[in-house]
C-alpha cells in the first residue's frame, strides 16, 4: 500500500475507532448508572458526571493488560491490516447502534471481539484466530456473568444478616451514602476494561503499518484518547437501556444496588488485572439478577432477563458477520 493513501486511511480508522468508544460509553453508561439513578440516590444528570469522571480516571489505575489481548490475543497479529480493522469497527458500531436504539443492554466489548474474529476469519479463515484468546474472551460471556451473581447475592446476604437489627429506614439512609463509593467503583472499572479495547485495536492498526517500532505497546497519548473519547460519551448517557436496566429486571433500593454495583465492580477489577475483556453490561446484569433473586425469585422478571440473554448469544456471530462483509467491501475500496 503506498504510504500518501495508507495515512489517511490510518487516520480515517483512528477516528472511527473513537467514534466506536464514544459510542461504548454512551451505550454503557446505562452499566454504571442505572442502579444509582433507579434507587434515586442521584438524578440522571449528575449520575453520568459521576460516572464519566471514574470512567476517565481509570487510566490511572490500570495497566493495559486489556488493551494489549484485543490488540494480540484475538486475531494473529501477522494477519491485522486496515481491512481487518475497518471490520472489526464496523460490526461493532452498527451493532452497538442497533441494540441502543431498542434498548438492549448488549455487549460493547463482546461487538468488538465478534467484528476483529469475523474480519480476521473473512482473510485467514479460522486459522487466523488466536485460540488462546478467543476462548478466554469467549468464556467471559458466560463466567462475568455468574460472577457477578454470585458476589452480588452473598453481598446482599451478609448485608442483610449485619443490618438485622437496623431499621428499614436507617438501612436506607445509610446505602444512599454507600452508593455513591460503589458507583464510583463500578465506572472505575467499566472504564479500567472498557476503553482498554479501543486502546488495543488503533495500537494493533498503528503497528500493522510499523508505526510503533519492533514492538507492540500502547502509547500513552492512545490510552489517554480513548479514556477520554469513553467519558464524553458517558456524559451522554444511554436512558434506554437505564430504564431496562435498573427497574426491568428487578426493583432496586440503595442497598440492592450497593451490592450489585460492588460485586460487579470486585468482578471487573479482577478482569482488567488479569487482561480478561469480559462485558461490563454482562456483569452488571448478572449482579442485578443475583441481588433481585437473593430477595426472592419471583422479584426477578425472567423473562426480561431472557431476553437480554438472547441478545448476548448473538452478539458475537451478529457483529462477525457484519465485520466480514466490512472486510470484503473495504477490500474493494483500497
Amino acid at each position: 500500500m503506498d504510504g500518501s493513501v495508507a495515512l489517511p486511511i490510518i487516520v480515517a480508522l483512528v477516528f472511527v475507532a473513537l467514534v466506536f468508544d464514544f459510542l461504548n460509553g454512551l451505550h454503557d453508561s446505562a452499566n454504571s448508572i442505572a442502579t444509582v439513578v433507579s434507587t434515586r440516590v442521584l438524578s440522571p444528570k449528575y449520575a453520568v458526571a459521576w460516572a464519566a469522571f471514574f470512567n476517565t480516571a481509570a487510566l490511572l489505575f490500570f495497566a493495559p493488560h486489556v488493551a494489549n489481548t484485543i490488540g494480540t490475543g484475538i486475531v494473529e497479529p501477522n494477519l491485522i491490516d486496515t481491512h481487518i480493522i475497518f471490520g472489526a469497527l464496523a460490526g461493532a458500531i452498527l451493532w452497538n447502534i442497533v441494540t441502543w436504539v431498542l434498548g438492549i443492554p448488549s455487549s460493547s466489548s463482546h461487538a468488538l471481539i465478534g467484528g476483529i474474529a469475523g474480519a480476521g476469519i473473512a482473510k485467514g479463515g479460522f486459522p487466523a484466530l488466536v485460540t488462546s484468546g478467543f476462548v478466554k474472551a469467549g468464556s467471559a460471556i458466560v463466567l462475568s456473568p455468574l460472577i457477578g451473581l454470585a458476589l452480588a447475592m452473598l453481598l446482599i446476604l451478609a448485608v442483610s444478616w449485619l443490618c438485622r437489627r437496623s431499621t428499614p429506614f436507617a438501612v436506607d439512609r445509610r446505602f444512599r451514602v454507600l452508593q455513591f463509593f460503589s458507583a464510583a467503583m463500578y465506572s472505575l472499572g467499566h472504564g479500567g476494561n472498557d476503553a482498554q479495547k479501543t486502546m488495543g485495536i488503533i495500537a494493533i492498526l498503528l503497528f500493522s503499518q510499523g508505526m510503533l517500532g519492533p514492538e507492540f505497546h500502547i502509547p500513552i497519548w492512545v490510552a489517554v484518547v480513548c479514556q477520554l473519547a469513553m467519558g464524553l460519551g458517558t456524559l451522554f448517557g444511554g436512558w434506554r437501556i437505564v430504564k431496562t436496566m435498573g427497574s426491568k429486571i428487578t426493583d432496586l433500593k440503595p442497598v440492592q444496588g450497593f451490592c450489585a454495583e460492588t460485586g460487579g465492580a470486585i468482578t471487573l477489577f479482577a478482569a482488567t488485572w488479569s487482561g480478561i475483556p469480559v462485558s461490563t453490561t454482562h456483569t452488571i446484569t448478572g449482579a442485578i439478577v443475583g441481588v433481585g433473586a437473593a430477595r426472592k425469585l419471583s422479584a426477578v422478571r425472567w423473562n426480561i432477563a431472557a431476553n437480554i440473554v438472547v441478545a448476548w448469544v448473538i452478539t458475537i456471530p451478529a457483529a462477525g458477520t457484519v465485520g466480514a462483509a466490512a472486510w470484503w467491501v473495504s477490500t474493494k475500496l483500497w
